[in-house]
């Protein structure tokens, strides 16, 4: 297969404050927009903001959510800064996860006005990214599904 891009669709209940949210706040780029909808960059891959009249009523961050793995922790802790100076709104504060388990990563959660979380992770071992199929480790226990 040839590289292909990642694309994702997703509800907000207001475009103005998305594109606030997702350019100015995350470092998106911008693309088409219309009334009922805005085509966003995020690290070379299309995410779209369709608006809707309907507010996200899930509690916790699953089973919905969506957000980038990065290969190289210092660009993880750079939007974990970004993200910070920008005053964008944590779900959850950056942390380390599964420490010590060849699954350890870095996460942090982000939630955007129409209250879609965003996950933004770095595994210390890369294998863990698609492989580690023996490990018993996805996702967080504590969280509510």
């Amino acid at each position: 297969m040839s590289r292909a891009i990642f694309h994702l669709a997703f509800p907000v209940t207001d475009l103005a404050a998305a594109k606030t949210f997702y350019v100015d706040g995350l470092g998106c780029t911008l693309g088409r927009e219309t009334d009922s909808a805005v085509i966003l960059g995020l690290a070379g891959n299309q995410i779209v903001a369709h608006l809707t009249k309907e507010p996200s009523t899930q509690k916790g961050i699953y089973p919905c959510h969506f957000g980038l793995v990065f290969t190289n922790e210092k660009d993880w802790q750079a939007l974990a800064d970004r993200a910070k100076a920008k005053g964008l709104t944590f779900y959850q504060e950056p942390r380390r996860r599964y420490e010590g388990k060849l699954t350890e990563h870095r996460t942090f959660f982000l939630e955007d006005p129409s209250r879609n979380r965003l996950e933004f992770k770095w595994y210390r071992y890369e294998s863990a990214i698609f492989g580690e199929q023996d490990s018993t480790e996805v996702g967080d226990l504590t969280e509510p599904r």
